[in-house]
């Protein structure tokens, strides 16, 4: 075994602390301008783009046609983290993560350029879908490739910690989109926010875009990419890799992506909805999301502090459990139109719920692949689970609580169905922490550590997979 481990590797100097934090910031700045797209144009679909876009259709039509736009974009992502993702393996995951970048950055800065369909009519539309494509085919490599890089410099025993700081960037990014936009509507009139207010969002990604390049061109190679990489020619590509022997990690990890990706929208879209459409205070359910959301921020980097003692897989799964539980009480609560009540089910919700699932992820699924083939793992995970479970979840649920005359029991069926899906899924798949696990890597992880051995697997670790992971 350590012949095999010695034969495969040379030890790569740790990442020192400067260059850590230098890779951190990096990722944090490509996730909050990768979430700074998804929120901000989610976010104007609904106030405006019906208008400029869309002005010879009935209104409700045109937000549809607008929301339709932004479901483009979130399909093509799955095909740009599976070119992304062979990239990021095969040629290096920095460069790849400043392709991304640039693609999804100057993609949102060119819809605040765009011309409108009052100057060339529905072309107007017909070059927003293709920037949308742009822009998803960009993110898909963004988000896998960002907690990876951030992943791989980190020390195994505080993995869990510095990788959870990534997660952070989506809800920096949420608050960012929404407070600006309630800054330009309370201070334009209607007219001039539809002539040029609502480009101020789009036009100032250039800013983040800037400072992500620039944090980015300073940022080392990933040490484990860096060892690996002179045997890139021997081994088989990454996606094959991943087909012949990592099925269970991807479908498992797929599957178990569902539940995050369905309650970050149901908390923070869907309830807005279902307020608004049912004569409760939307407002109320807003106020409440944002507070919510300001206490994620705080409990990310501690439950991803706390997966590096007590594992991944027990925090992932007790927070997909609480979500599991929340679904009903959410509903209730918007229904009691008490702020208190509201809030203090959307703290649970977004800071223990979802955060629970999202703060693990970061370095769960890294962990999952080995280094020559990670990005791809890593990349066709979270693309392909939040394309299934988040990007018709809106839609799906909308359509359930019309065909329920109201009534949120079908929708909250939908919800529940996704969120066992990811707790079912979560049993087929091994605990990765290095602390749980003896001190080795569930996967080869690339830099001079060791590899799994017959002492160190646990019963779940049993897949094939693993036994020829040991073995290479």
């Amino acid at each position: 075994m350590t012949s095999a481990s010695s034969a495969q590797t040379s030890p790569a100097a740790p990442t020192s602390p400067r260059d850590l934090r230098r890779t951190v910031a990096a990722s944090v700045i490509g996730t909050i301008a990768e979430y700074y797209d998804f929120f901000i144009y989610g976010t104007a679909s609904a106030l405006a783009f019906n208008e400029i876009f869309f002005p010879e259709t009935d209104p409700l039509v045109g937000t549809l046609a607008a929301f339709a736009t932004y479901a483009v974009g979130f399909f093509a992502r799955p095909l740009g983290g599976l070119v992304w993702g062979h990239v990021g393996d095969r040629i290096g995951r920095k460069r790849a993560l400043v392709f991304t970048l640039l693609l999804t950055g100057l993609g949102t800065f060119a819809v605040g350029i765009m011309p409108t369909y009052e100057q060339i009519g529905i072309w107007a539309a017909v070059i927003l879908v293709i920037v949308r494509l742009i822009q998803g085919f960009g993110v898909g490599g963004e988000q896998g490739g960002a907690v990876l890089l951030t992943a791989e410099a980190a020390p195994p025993h505080r993995r869990g910690l510095w990788a959870s700081l990534v997660q952070l960037g989506s809800p920096v990014a949420y608050l960012i989109p929404t407070a600006l936009f309630a800054v330009l509507m309370s201070s334009l009139d209607h007219d001039a926010f539809i002539s040029w207010g609502w480009r101020i969002p789009f036009l100032l990604s250039l800013i983040v875009v800037g400072v992500g390049l620039y944090i980015r061109s300073r940022v080392p190679e990933s040490t484990s990419f860096e060892a690996v990489k002179e045997e890139a020619d021997e081994q088989k590509a990454p996606l094959k890799e991943l087909v012949t022997s990592k099925r269970r990690e991807v479908l498992g990890g797929m599957f178990s992506k569902f539940v995050e990706a369905a309650v970050f929208p149901f908390y923070t879209v869907f309830l807005v909805a279902y307020a608004d459409n049912n004569g409760y205070n939307s407002q109320l359910v807003l106020d409440a999301v944002i507070i919510a959301i300001l206490c994620e921020i705080v409990a990310i980097p501690l439950l991803g502090r706390l997966t590096d003692t007590v594992g991944r897989k027990p925090v992932f799964l007790v927070a997909a459990v609480l979500n599991l539980v929340l679904v009903v009480p959410a509903f209730l609560a918007v229904q009691s139109e008490n702020l208190l009540v509201i809030t203090m089910l959307l703290i649970c919700g977004l800071a223990l719920g979802h955060a629970g699932t999202y703060a693990p992820q970061a370095s769960f699924f890294p962990e999952l692949f080995p280094a020559r083939s990670r990005y791809s793992g890593v990349s066709v995970v979270w693309q392909f689970g939040a394309m299934l479970a988040s990007g018709p979840f809106t839609v799906v649920a909308t359509a359930l609580l019309i065909a329920g005359g109201g009534s949120f029991v079908w929708s909250a069926l939908y919800v529940a169905v996704l969120i066992v899906i990811s707790i079912v899924a979560l049993q087929f798949l091994p605990e990765t922490a290095p602390a749980r696990r003896g001190g080795t890597e569930y996967a080869h992880w690339g830099s001079g550590s060791p590899l799994p051995t017959s002492s160190s697997i646990d019963h779940t670790d049993t897949h094939p997979a693993v036994s020829q992971e040991s073995t290479r």
